[in-house]
């Protein structure tokens, strides 16, 4: 047998299962993957409450961040992080210890999933590493707490270029930034201002917008085609990407991805869903849109046509699989986990 060529070696990724229907969903993601011939080979790592139980004491162990350094890539389930015991959430350690300062969900219209609205396709992108998520709290008197939004120059032009980059190479036509700079006229000030300066200096391709977040959020509810990319700051994406969300099915039909200058993680936005969890009903399609995101980055960074073969040919098939009312419970089908994921592995 001829000797296996840096060409033809699969590329190592990490696979963080998670909490609840986390394991269910990702062995069904796995399994539409190898079938697809994804170039992929799996390190399994643990974070949340799974991590816990193993007998690490922390919800994000060290072994698993460095095994996501030393691959670059993942793809991680849902993970539960313990209420009121003193655990930092799992996602928010991630972006911070990786320097994943990029949040991307794109949201579209599925045929096969009605909703009210047709024809979105619009891609948040939010600031992943300040603002108000920056944890910055103290109590000042037995009845006044202050909690600190911290936004840097470095920060904002940061997620700025990258926004302008990722419209230009997906020939996407219109970013608008969402603020509220009428009232914090600082901190979003000076957001708005590194997006406008990207967009004047660096992509004049690209049309620019700016638009107040209350504004703008009561648009996207009129008529949410009129957006296409759209560029906030942390608390502000990560609001108005589940309402997004909501416009075309909710938080199980939507990928996302964390994604850095040396990292990136591709991950379930819904929860954990304990209630569900073991009874082979969740659905795992947010998780492969997830994969197919993870699949397209791989293509794109490290030029292998073989990933981007792999993505394309899943994202058809479970199009397919919609279009065909080949559908989970919580969308209104019939299938099981494990029968969604056959279903789209009969359409490759």
């Amino acid at each position: 047998m001829d000797e296996m060529t840096t060409d033809d070696r699969p590329h190592k990724a990490v696979l963080i299962p998670g909490d609840g229907i986390g394991p269910e969903v990702t062995k069904a993601v796995v399994r539409v993957l190898d079938a697809a011939a994804a170039p992929i080979v799996w390190s399994e790592k643990q974070a949340g409450l799974a991590a816990l139980d193993a007998g690490g004491g922390e919800v994000l162990p060290d072994d698993t961040v460095e095994a996501v350094e030393r691959a670059g890539v993942a793809l991680k389930g849902p993970c539960t992080t313990p209420v009121g015991k003193g655990f930092q959430s799992v996602n928010v350690q991630l972006r911070k210890r990786l320097n994943m300062y990029a949040a991307v969900r794109p949201v579209r219209s599925l045929e096969g999933v009605p909703t009210r609205f047709r024809d979105v396709d619009i891609v948040i992108i939010r600031e992943n590493t300040e603002g108000l998520y920056s944890g910055a709290e103290n109590r000042v008197t037995d009845d006044v707490v202050i909690s600190m939004k911290v936004a840097t120059d470095s920060a904002c032009k940061r997620i700025s270029r990258w926004a302008f980059r990722y419209a230009t190479q997906r020939a996407r036509r219109k970013v608008t930034v969402f603020h509220k700079a009428n009232i914090m006229k600082m901190s979003d000030g000076l957001f708005l201002d590194a997006a406008a300066l990207a967009h004047e200096r660096d992509y004049p391709n690209i049309e620019f917008q700016q638009m107040i977040i209350d504004a703008g959020c009561m648009k996207l509810v009129q008529d949410p085609t009129q957006f296409d990319v759209l560029l906030l700051e942390n608390l502000y994406g990560d609001v108005v990407s589940d309402l997004c969300a909501g416009l075309v099915g909710g938080l199980g039909v939507v990928p996302g991805a964390n994604i850095g200058d040396n990292c990136a993680v591709f991950e379930a936005v819904h929860g954990s869903a304990p209630d569900i969890a073991g009874k082979n009903v969740a659905n795992p399609l947010a998780l492969l849109m997830s994969a197919v995101m993870m699949l397209n980055y791989i293509g794109s960074e490290r030029s292998d046509p073989r990933a981007t073969d792999s993505a394309r040919r899943i994202k058809v098939a479970y199009d397919l699989a919609l279009k065909d009312d080949q559908k989970t419970g919580d969308l209104g089908g019939s299938l099981s986990t494990d029968a969604f994921a056959e279903a789209v592995i009969e359409r490759l």
